[in-house]
């Protein structure tokens, strides 16, 4: 009891939280304010922290597969929360769908952006400077006439037009997390059933939300690199406003799948008309 209690104050909190008008509107204020100032955090830290190595555990196992994390929390919330108020498995394919969206989306990107280092980059080789020049950064020679797959499989490097993919997708799976999980607030204040399994899910969200935001620090202090980071904080924002504040408001219908939480919420009225003018107005103020 007491546990179920705990689980019940810290996830209507949360919700309140997350759901709130002030904290949807700034979220991705808040976001860019991290990625466009978070370098200057190298000032501060310490290079000799366990933080400060590619191989530590949470880059490891969570960053390099972070977005099937995301997919396994917020896919498992959002299909059990469709799926529990509508017993409907096309509703909750439909809803399901806008992380299919964004994976696809996701993915073209990164060919995208792997095709434009290819073809705007150069192979260079490192040689050491000597002993009586202190330096951390080697001399570079141009090699011409190599590939990225043959420069990289020599051991040397491969320079180009770059777009940091790991600002990217923890900027895009933090706000993609907001928005879906924003829905948890409006439909606890309407007096939706929430037993535990549902707010276990909705905290582990939360948990991983944070998680991100603690990486991308991390990246930004650790590991700054300008402007490649703030390319790739810029590339997951835009493509969370083309998603979530343009397409996805057009409503649901064969071509897009509707916002977060549409044909979910209950009013007292129990229409369609009510549940769609609730959740405009808990997204659009």
């Amino acid at each position: 009891m007491f546990l179920n209690k705990v689980l019940v104050v810290l996830t209507d909190l949360m919700a309140r939280l997350l759901g709130n008008i002030v904290f949807r509107q700034h979220f991705h204020l808040l976001l860019s304010a991290v990625v466009m100032f978070g370098p200057a955090l190298s000032l501060w830290v310490s290079q000799h922290s366990v933080f400060a190595k590619r191989s530590h555990f949470l880059y490891r196992v969570f960053l390099r597969s972070g977005w099937g994390w995301t997919c396994i929390f917020v896919g498992s919330f959002v299909f059990l929360l469709s799926f529990s108020i509508r017993r409907s498995l096309g509703l909750s394919i439909r809803h399901l769908s806008r992380l299919g969206v964004a994976g696809g989306l996701w993915i073209i990107f990164c060919k995208f952006l792997n095709h434009l280092e290819n073809a705007t980059g150069s192979c260079y080789e490192p040689l050491l400077s000597g002993p009586e020049v202190i330096s951390s950064q080697p001399l570079l020679v141009l090699r011409e006439g190599e590939s990225r797959f043959e420069c990289l499989r020599a051991g040397l490097l491969w320079r180009g037009y770059e777009v940091s993919e790991d600002v990217f997708l923890l900027c895009l799976c933090c706000l993609l997390l907001a928005e879906e999980t924003s829905v948890f607030g409006p439909y606890l204040r309407l007096g939706g059933i929430s037993d535990a399994p549902l707010r276990i899910l909705f905290l582990f969200c939360v948990l991983l939300l944070g998680l991100w935001i603690f990486l991308l620090l991390c990246l930004l202090a650790y590991f700054p690199q300008f402007p490649t980071q703030l390319l790739g904080g810029a590339l997951g924002c835009l493509s969370w406003r083309g998603l979530y504040q343009g397409w996805y408001r057009q409503g649901p219908s064969w071509y897009c799948p509707g916002r977060p939480g549409q044909g979910l919420l209950n009013t007292k009225t129990g229409g369609t008309e009510a549940e769609d003018a609730q959740l405009s107005h808990n997204h659009d103020e």
